[in-house]
Protein backbone atom coordinates (compact mmCIF):
# COMPACT_ATOMS: atom_id res chain seq x y z
CA UNK A 1 0.00 0.00 0.00
CA UNK A 2 2.79 2.41 0.90
CA UNK A 3 4.57 1.64 -2.37
CA UNK A 4 1.38 2.34 -4.36
CA UNK A 5 0.84 5.67 -2.65
CA UNK A 6 4.46 6.64 -3.21
CA UNK A 7 4.29 5.96 -6.95
CA UNK A 8 0.95 7.78 -7.25
CA UNK A 9 2.40 10.82 -5.51
CA UNK A 10 5.48 10.76 -7.75
CA UNK A 11 3.32 10.50 -10.87
CA UNK A 12 1.16 13.46 -9.83
CA UNK A 13 4.23 15.48 -8.88
CA UNK A 14 5.93 14.81 -12.20
CA UNK A 15 2.75 15.70 -14.07
CA UNK A 16 2.49 18.98 -12.19
CA UNK A 17 6.18 19.69 -12.82
CA UNK A 18 5.81 18.97 -16.54
CA UNK A 19 2.73 21.16 -16.63
CA UNK A 20 4.57 23.99 -14.96
CA UNK A 21 7.39 23.68 -17.49
CA UNK A 22 4.90 23.81 -20.36
CA UNK A 23 3.29 26.82 -18.74
CA UNK A 24 6.66 28.58 -18.45
CA UNK A 25 7.42 27.87 -22.07
CA UNK A 26 4.05 29.23 -23.10
CA UNK A 27 4.33 32.42 -21.07
CA UNK A 28 8.02 33.35 -21.53
CA UNK A 29 7.43 34.78 -25.00
CA UNK A 30 4.37 36.72 -23.84
CA UNK A 31 6.05 37.87 -20.64
CA UNK A 32 9.10 39.20 -22.47
CA UNK A 33 7.26 40.68 -25.44
CA UNK A 34 8.24 44.31 -25.89
CA UNK A 35 11.26 43.98 -23.58
CA UNK A 36 14.82 44.40 -24.75
CA UNK A 37 16.79 41.14 -24.50
CA UNK A 38 19.93 41.24 -22.37
CA UNK A 39 22.74 38.86 -23.37
CA UNK A 40 25.15 38.31 -20.47
CA UNK A 41 27.42 35.54 -21.74
CA UNK A 42 27.66 32.41 -23.89
CA UNK A 43 28.79 28.93 -22.98
CA UNK A 44 29.26 25.64 -24.79
CA UNK A 45 26.66 22.90 -24.59
CA UNK A 46 29.49 20.36 -24.46
CA UNK A 47 29.27 18.98 -20.91
CA UNK A 48 33.06 18.95 -20.56
CA UNK A 49 33.22 22.66 -21.45
CA UNK A 50 29.98 23.87 -19.90
CA UNK A 51 31.71 25.76 -17.10
CA UNK A 52 33.73 27.90 -19.52
CA UNK A 53 32.44 31.18 -20.92
CA UNK A 54 33.21 31.63 -24.60
CA UNK A 55 33.43 34.52 -27.03
CA UNK A 56 33.97 32.46 -30.18
CA UNK A 57 33.07 29.07 -31.67
CA UNK A 58 33.31 27.26 -34.97
CA UNK A 59 30.62 26.58 -37.56
CA UNK A 60 28.16 23.90 -36.46
CA UNK A 61 28.77 24.42 -32.73
CA UNK A 62 25.86 24.30 -30.28
CA UNK A 63 25.79 27.21 -27.82
CA UNK A 64 23.77 28.45 -24.89
CA UNK A 65 23.33 32.23 -24.59
CA UNK A 66 22.40 33.28 -21.08
CA UNK A 67 20.72 36.51 -20.03
CA UNK A 68 17.32 38.09 -19.36
CA UNK A 69 14.17 38.99 -21.31
CA UNK A 70 15.01 36.55 -24.12
CA UNK A 71 11.73 34.64 -24.29
CA UNK A 72 10.42 36.62 -27.30
CA UNK A 73 13.55 36.23 -29.46
CA UNK A 74 12.41 34.95 -32.86
CA UNK A 75 15.64 35.15 -34.87
CA UNK A 76 19.35 34.65 -34.17
CA UNK A 77 21.94 35.61 -36.77
CA UNK A 78 25.67 34.91 -36.83
CA UNK A 79 27.34 37.32 -39.25
CA UNK A 80 25.00 37.16 -42.28
CA UNK A 81 23.78 33.59 -41.60
CA UNK A 82 20.42 32.97 -39.96
CA UNK A 83 20.32 30.14 -37.44
CA UNK A 84 17.44 27.67 -37.16
CA UNK A 85 15.76 28.45 -33.87
CA UNK A 86 13.75 25.86 -31.96
CA UNK A 87 11.08 27.66 -29.84
CA UNK A 88 11.42 24.92 -27.23
CA UNK A 89 15.04 25.99 -26.75
CA UNK A 90 14.13 29.62 -26.03
CA UNK A 91 13.31 30.81 -22.50
CA UNK A 92 13.56 34.12 -20.67
CA UNK A 93 17.06 33.33 -19.49
CA UNK A 94 18.53 30.87 -22.02
CA UNK A 95 18.67 30.36 -25.77
CA UNK A 96 20.25 27.17 -27.11
CA UNK A 97 21.14 27.43 -30.79
CA UNK A 98 23.42 25.86 -33.42
CA UNK A 99 25.72 28.09 -35.44
CA UNK A 100 24.86 27.53 -39.13
CA UNK A 101 27.36 25.43 -41.08
CA UNK A 102 27.42 27.88 -44.00
CA UNK A 103 30.52 30.01 -44.44
CA UNK A 104 29.45 33.67 -44.05
CA UNK A 105 29.63 36.00 -47.02
CA UNK A 106 30.12 39.02 -44.77
CA UNK A 107 32.03 38.69 -41.50
CA UNK A 108 30.89 41.10 -38.76
CA UNK A 109 31.82 38.99 -35.69
CA UNK A 110 28.40 39.90 -34.31
CA UNK A 111 25.51 37.72 -33.14
CA UNK A 112 22.13 39.42 -33.55
CA UNK A 113 18.98 38.63 -31.56
CA UNK A 114 15.64 39.87 -32.96
CA UNK A 115 12.27 39.73 -31.17
CA UNK A 116 8.77 39.47 -32.63
CA UNK A 117 8.34 43.23 -32.25
CA UNK A 118 11.54 44.01 -34.13
CA UNK A 119 13.78 44.81 -31.19
CA UNK A 120 17.32 43.92 -32.17
CA UNK A 121 20.26 43.35 -29.85
CA UNK A 122 23.85 42.78 -30.93
CA UNK A 123 26.38 40.70 -29.04
CA UNK A 124 30.06 40.45 -29.99
CA UNK A 125 30.75 36.87 -31.02
CA UNK A 126 33.34 35.50 -33.42
CA UNK A 127 32.55 32.49 -35.62
CA UNK A 128 35.58 30.59 -36.82
CA UNK A 129 35.54 28.50 -39.98
CA UNK A 130 37.24 25.08 -39.72
CA UNK A 131 39.83 23.86 -42.15
CA UNK A 132 38.40 22.02 -45.19
CA UNK A 133 37.00 18.55 -44.52
CA UNK A 134 37.15 15.94 -47.30
CA UNK A 135 34.64 13.12 -46.81
CA UNK A 136 34.71 11.15 -50.05
CA UNK A 137 35.71 11.06 -53.70
CA UNK A 138 33.47 10.00 -56.56
CA UNK A 139 36.10 7.52 -57.78
CA UNK A 140 39.21 6.85 -55.72
CA UNK A 141 40.82 5.04 -58.66
CA UNK A 142 40.22 7.67 -61.33
CA UNK A 143 43.06 7.98 -63.80
CA UNK A 144 45.09 11.13 -64.44
CA UNK A 145 43.14 13.54 -66.61
CA UNK A 146 39.74 12.31 -65.42
CA UNK A 147 37.34 14.63 -63.59
CA UNK A 148 36.23 13.65 -60.08
CA UNK A 149 34.09 15.16 -57.34
CA UNK A 150 35.31 15.67 -53.79
CA UNK A 151 32.57 16.08 -51.19
CA UNK A 152 32.96 17.45 -47.70
CA UNK A 153 32.59 20.83 -46.02
CA UNK A 154 34.18 24.26 -45.58
CA UNK A 155 35.52 24.59 -49.10
CA UNK A 156 36.07 28.36 -48.94
CA UNK A 157 37.63 30.16 -51.89
CA UNK A 158 39.03 33.57 -50.99
CA UNK A 159 40.16 35.94 -53.76
CA UNK A 160 43.35 36.65 -51.84
CA UNK A 161 43.95 33.05 -50.76
CA UNK A 162 42.51 30.73 -53.44
CA UNK A 163 41.59 27.21 -52.40
CA UNK A 164 43.98 24.48 -53.59
CA UNK A 165 43.77 20.71 -54.00
CA UNK A 166 46.99 18.69 -53.88
CA UNK A 167 47.38 14.96 -54.47
CA UNK A 168 50.08 12.80 -52.91
CA UNK A 169 53.40 13.48 -54.59
CA UNK A 170 52.86 17.20 -54.20
CA UNK A 171 51.02 17.63 -57.49
CA UNK A 172 48.20 20.21 -57.60
CA UNK A 173 44.88 19.49 -59.27
CA UNK A 174 43.05 21.82 -61.60
CA UNK A 175 39.81 22.91 -59.92
CA UNK A 176 36.84 22.96 -62.29
CA UNK A 177 34.16 24.21 -59.89
CA UNK A 178 33.81 25.15 -56.23
CA UNK A 179 30.90 24.87 -53.82
CA UNK A 180 31.06 24.97 -50.05
CA UNK A 181 30.48 21.21 -49.88
CA UNK A 182 31.77 20.07 -53.27
CA UNK A 183 34.88 20.46 -55.41
CA UNK A 184 35.14 19.20 -58.99
CA UNK A 185 38.78 18.65 -59.95
CA UNK A 186 40.90 16.99 -62.60
CA UNK A 187 43.22 14.25 -61.36
CA UNK A 188 46.75 15.50 -62.12
CA UNK A 189 49.54 13.64 -63.85
CA UNK A 190 51.97 12.20 -61.32
CA UNK A 191 49.38 11.73 -58.57
CA UNK A 192 50.46 8.96 -56.21
CA UNK A 193 48.66 6.74 -53.72
CA UNK A 194 47.82 8.66 -50.57
CA UNK A 195 45.54 11.25 -48.99
CA UNK A 196 44.32 14.36 -50.81
CA UNK A 197 44.92 17.75 -49.19
CA UNK A 198 42.65 20.77 -49.55
CA UNK A 199 43.92 24.13 -48.32
CA UNK A 200 41.86 27.29 -47.88
CA UNK A 201 42.27 30.59 -46.06
CA UNK A 202 41.07 28.71 -42.96
CA UNK A 203 43.71 25.98 -42.99
CA UNK A 204 44.54 22.60 -44.47
CA UNK A 205 42.50 19.40 -44.37
CA UNK A 206 43.52 15.92 -45.51
CA UNK A 207 41.25 13.07 -46.54
CA UNK A 208 41.12 9.94 -44.41
CA UNK A 209 40.62 7.94 -47.60
CA UNK A 210 43.54 7.48 -49.99
CA UNK A 211 43.63 8.02 -53.71
CA UNK A 212 44.48 4.65 -55.35
CA UNK A 213 44.05 3.04 -51.93
CA UNK A 214 45.68 -0.38 -51.50
CA UNK A 215 45.32 -0.48 -47.71
CA UNK A 216 43.23 -3.43 -46.58
CA UNK A 217 43.02 -4.79 -50.12
CA UNK A 218 41.21 -8.12 -50.32
CA UNK A 219 40.57 -8.58 -54.05
CA UNK A 220 42.24 -6.46 -56.72
CA UNK A 221 41.98 -9.29 -59.32
CA UNK A 222 45.44 -8.35 -60.63
CA UNK A 223 47.65 -10.36 -58.29
CA UNK A 224 48.31 -8.03 -55.36
CA UNK A 225 46.66 -10.46 -52.94
CA UNK A 226 46.15 -13.30 -55.41
CA UNK A 227 42.63 -13.93 -54.10
CA UNK A 228 39.65 -14.36 -56.42
CA UNK A 229 36.85 -16.93 -56.77
CA UNK A 230 36.73 -19.64 -54.10
CA UNK A 231 33.34 -21.29 -53.85
CA UNK A 232 30.74 -23.16 -55.82
CA UNK A 233 30.50 -20.50 -58.53
CA UNK A 234 33.23 -18.74 -60.48
CA UNK A 235 32.43 -15.24 -61.63
CA UNK A 236 34.28 -13.99 -64.71
CA UNK A 237 37.52 -12.13 -63.96
CA UNK A 238 38.32 -10.18 -67.10
CA UNK A 239 40.00 -7.18 -68.67
CA UNK A 240 38.32 -5.94 -71.83
CA UNK A 241 39.90 -2.49 -71.71
CA UNK A 242 36.99 -0.93 -69.80
CA UNK A 243 38.40 -1.63 -66.34
CA UNK A 244 39.49 0.96 -63.81
CA UNK A 245 42.75 -0.80 -62.93
CA UNK A 246 43.25 -3.94 -64.97
CA UNK A 247 41.08 -6.99 -64.28
CA UNK A 248 37.66 -6.75 -62.68
CA UNK A 249 35.00 -9.19 -61.49
CA UNK A 250 31.65 -9.27 -63.26
CA UNK A 251 28.13 -10.00 -62.00
CA UNK A 252 25.66 -10.65 -64.81
CA UNK A 253 26.35 -10.17 -68.50
CA UNK A 254 23.78 -7.64 -69.67
CA UNK A 255 21.70 -10.39 -71.29
CA UNK A 256 20.74 -12.80 -68.48
CA UNK A 257 17.50 -11.83 -66.72
CA UNK A 258 17.41 -11.15 -63.01
CA UNK A 259 13.79 -11.61 -61.97
CA UNK A 260 12.08 -8.79 -60.14
CA UNK A 261 10.64 -11.06 -57.48
CA UNK A 262 11.87 -14.25 -55.78
CA UNK A 263 15.02 -14.29 -57.92
CA UNK A 264 17.77 -16.79 -57.14
CA UNK A 265 20.51 -17.03 -59.72
CA UNK A 266 23.82 -17.68 -57.99
CA UNK A 267 25.27 -19.02 -61.23
CA UNK A 268 25.30 -15.51 -62.68
CA UNK A 269 24.94 -13.06 -59.81
CA UNK A 270 26.98 -14.40 -56.88
CA UNK A 271 30.66 -13.90 -56.09
CA UNK A 272 31.90 -16.25 -53.37
CA UNK A 273 35.14 -16.33 -51.48
CA UNK A 274 35.26 -19.15 -48.94
CA UNK A 275 38.56 -19.55 -47.11
CA UNK A 276 40.11 -23.01 -46.85
CA UNK A 277 41.00 -26.00 -49.02
CA UNK A 278 40.07 -29.62 -49.70
CA UNK A 279 42.97 -30.82 -47.59
CA UNK A 280 42.40 -32.72 -44.34
CA UNK A 281 42.58 -31.03 -41.94
CA UNK A 282 41.55 -27.83 -43.73
CA UNK A 283 44.40 -25.40 -44.27
CA UNK A 284 44.49 -21.91 -45.77
CA UNK A 285 46.89 -21.73 -48.72
CA UNK A 286 48.54 -18.35 -49.26
CA UNK A 287 47.15 -16.31 -52.18
CA UNK A 288 44.47 -18.93 -52.73
CA UNK A 289 42.46 -19.81 -49.63
CA UNK A 290 43.60 -17.46 -46.88
CA UNK A 291 41.16 -16.25 -44.26
CA UNK A 292 40.41 -12.61 -45.01
CA UNK A 293 41.23 -11.53 -41.47
CA UNK A 294 44.75 -12.85 -42.14
CA UNK A 295 44.95 -10.68 -45.26
CA UNK A 296 43.63 -7.41 -43.76
CA UNK A 297 43.38 -6.09 -40.20
CA UNK A 298 39.78 -6.37 -38.97
CA UNK A 299 40.58 -5.66 -35.31
CA UNK A 300 38.62 -2.37 -35.41
CA UNK A 301 35.91 -3.55 -37.80
CA UNK A 302 33.14 -1.41 -36.29
CA UNK A 303 35.07 1.67 -37.42
CA UNK A 304 35.81 0.36 -40.90
CA UNK A 305 34.06 0.31 -44.27
CA UNK A 306 33.91 -2.18 -47.12
CA UNK A 307 34.78 -0.35 -50.33
CA UNK A 308 35.01 -1.20 -54.01
CA UNK A 309 34.87 0.42 -57.42
CA UNK A 310 31.73 -0.19 -59.47
CA UNK A 311 30.72 0.35 -63.09
CA UNK A 312 27.25 -0.32 -64.54
CA UNK A 313 26.63 0.59 -68.19
CA UNK A 314 23.31 2.21 -69.06
CA UNK A 315 22.30 -0.80 -71.16
CA UNK A 316 23.03 -3.11 -68.22
CA UNK A 317 20.97 -1.22 -65.62
CA UNK A 318 20.01 -2.92 -62.36
CA UNK A 319 16.44 -2.91 -61.01
CA UNK A 320 15.85 -6.11 -59.04
CA UNK A 321 17.14 -7.64 -55.78
CA UNK A 322 19.43 -6.06 -53.21
CA UNK A 323 23.17 -6.41 -53.29
CA UNK A 324 23.91 -8.62 -50.28
CA UNK A 325 27.35 -8.12 -48.74
CA UNK A 326 27.99 -11.10 -46.48
CA UNK A 327 31.02 -11.65 -44.26
CA UNK A 328 31.24 -14.91 -42.32
CA UNK A 329 33.56 -17.09 -40.28
CA UNK A 330 34.83 -20.54 -41.23
CA UNK A 331 32.48 -21.92 -38.58
CA UNK A 332 29.66 -21.01 -40.98
CA UNK A 333 31.20 -21.83 -44.37
CA UNK A 334 34.60 -22.86 -45.67
CA UNK A 335 36.14 -24.23 -48.83
CA UNK A 336 36.34 -28.01 -48.64
CA UNK A 337 34.66 -30.55 -46.39
CA UNK A 338 33.24 -29.97 -42.94
CA UNK A 339 35.53 -30.99 -40.12
CA UNK A 340 38.45 -29.28 -38.42
CA UNK A 341 41.26 -27.04 -39.60
CA UNK A 342 44.97 -27.02 -38.86
CA UNK A 343 44.33 -24.89 -35.79
CA UNK A 344 41.81 -27.34 -34.31
CA UNK A 345 38.81 -25.14 -35.12
CA UNK A 346 35.55 -26.62 -36.42
CA UNK A 347 34.90 -25.66 -40.03
CA UNK A 348 31.52 -25.89 -41.75
CA UNK A 349 32.59 -26.84 -45.27
CA UNK A 350 30.84 -25.70 -48.45
CA UNK A 351 27.14 -24.85 -48.03
CA UNK A 352 24.57 -22.23 -48.96
CA UNK A 353 22.54 -22.39 -45.75
CA UNK A 354 24.64 -19.99 -43.65
CA UNK A 355 23.27 -16.86 -45.36
CA UNK A 356 19.63 -17.90 -45.80
CA UNK A 357 16.77 -15.96 -44.23
CA UNK A 358 16.28 -18.44 -41.38
CA UNK A 359 20.00 -18.23 -40.51
CA UNK A 360 19.63 -14.57 -39.49
CA UNK A 361 23.26 -13.68 -40.30
CA UNK A 362 23.97 -9.93 -40.31
CA UNK A 363 24.97 -8.40 -43.63
CA UNK A 364 24.95 -5.17 -45.61
CA UNK A 365 22.15 -4.57 -48.10
CA UNK A 366 22.38 -2.04 -50.91
CA UNK A 367 19.38 -1.17 -53.07
CA UNK A 368 20.13 2.00 -55.08
CA UNK A 369 17.36 1.38 -57.62
CA UNK A 370 13.63 1.94 -57.21
CA UNK A 371 10.59 0.31 -58.79
CA UNK A 372 10.31 3.32 -61.09
CA UNK A 373 14.00 4.01 -61.69
CA UNK A 374 16.72 1.54 -62.66
CA UNK A 375 20.25 2.19 -61.42
CA UNK A 376 23.41 2.52 -63.48
CA UNK A 377 26.58 4.63 -63.47
CA UNK A 378 26.36 5.47 -67.17
CA UNK A 379 29.40 3.31 -67.78
CA UNK A 380 31.60 5.33 -65.40
CA UNK A 381 33.50 3.91 -62.46
CA UNK A 382 32.55 5.11 -58.99
CA UNK A 383 33.67 4.24 -55.47
CA UNK A 384 31.08 2.61 -53.21
CA UNK A 385 31.51 2.47 -49.42
CA UNK A 386 29.51 0.57 -46.76
CA UNK A 387 30.28 1.09 -43.05
CA UNK A 388 30.58 -2.32 -41.42
CA UNK A 389 28.65 -1.03 -38.40
CA UNK A 390 25.63 -0.91 -40.73
CA UNK A 391 25.80 -4.66 -41.46
CA UNK A 392 22.69 -5.32 -39.38
CA UNK A 393 20.19 -6.81 -41.86
CA UNK A 394 18.84 -10.26 -42.53
CA UNK A 395 18.53 -11.56 -46.09
CA UNK A 396 14.96 -10.32 -46.41
CA UNK A 397 15.66 -6.80 -45.10
CA UNK A 398 14.49 -7.47 -41.57
CA UNK A 399 16.81 -7.11 -38.60
CA UNK A 400 19.51 -9.74 -38.21
CA UNK A 401 19.66 -12.02 -35.18
CA UNK A 402 23.26 -13.21 -35.52
CA UNK A 403 25.85 -10.43 -35.64
CA UNK A 404 29.50 -9.96 -36.56
CA UNK A 405 31.25 -9.81 -33.20
CA UNK A 406 34.95 -10.56 -33.72
CA UNK A 407 37.66 -10.41 -36.41
CA UNK A 408 37.29 -14.17 -36.88
CA UNK A 409 33.83 -13.49 -38.35
CA UNK A 410 35.58 -11.95 -41.38
CA UNK A 411 37.14 -15.02 -42.99
CA UNK A 412 34.85 -15.11 -46.05
CA UNK A 413 32.96 -12.72 -48.31
CA UNK A 414 29.98 -13.22 -50.60
CA UNK A 415 28.41 -10.59 -52.89
CA UNK A 416 25.03 -11.77 -54.17
CA UNK A 417 22.17 -10.00 -55.98
CA UNK A 418 19.24 -11.63 -54.23
CA UNK A 419 16.17 -10.91 -52.08
CA UNK A 420 16.53 -7.93 -49.74
CA UNK A 421 12.80 -7.84 -49.07
CA UNK A 422 12.20 -5.65 -52.11
CA UNK A 423 10.23 -6.27 -55.28
CA UNK A 424 11.84 -4.95 -58.42
CA UNK A 425 11.49 -5.17 -62.18
CA UNK A 426 12.87 -7.89 -64.44
CA UNK A 427 16.19 -6.62 -65.77
CA UNK A 428 19.42 -7.77 -67.39
CA UNK A 429 22.10 -6.12 -65.23
CA UNK A 430 25.85 -6.05 -65.72
CA UNK A 431 27.95 -4.99 -62.74
CA UNK A 432 31.73 -4.60 -62.94
CA UNK A 433 33.45 -4.65 -59.53
CA UNK A 434 37.11 -4.07 -58.65
CA UNK A 435 39.44 -3.32 -55.72
CA UNK A 436 37.37 -4.83 -52.92
CA UNK A 437 38.98 -3.58 -49.68
CA UNK A 438 38.37 -2.70 -46.04
CA UNK A 439 39.63 0.59 -44.63
CA UNK A 440 39.18 2.68 -41.51
CA UNK A 441 36.47 5.30 -41.73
Amino acid sequence: MKKTLRYTFMTVALSLFAGSLASCEETDAKKDKGSTPVIKYARSCDASLADSLIVSASLGSRLAFVGDNMGDVQQVWFNDQKAKLNPNMVTSHTIIVDIPNNIPGEVTNIARFITSTGIEVEYPFQVSVPAPRIDNMSCEYAKAGETVTLKGAYFADDPNVPITVVFEGGVPAEIKSIKQEELVVEVPEGAEEGPIKVTSIYGEGASTFHYMDTRGMLFDFDGLTGLANSGWHSRPIEDDGSGISGNYMRLGDGATTLAGKDAWDDNNFSFEYWAGSWNTPTDYPAREGERLFDVADFSDFNNMSLKFELCIPADGAWQACSMQLIFSGTDMVSMGNAGTDIYGNTVAGCNNTYFQVDAGLARGLWTPWTASQAYHTDGKWITVAFPIKDFVYNADGTGATKFLTSPEDFANLQIFLWNGGVEGVDCTPLLKIDNIRVVKN
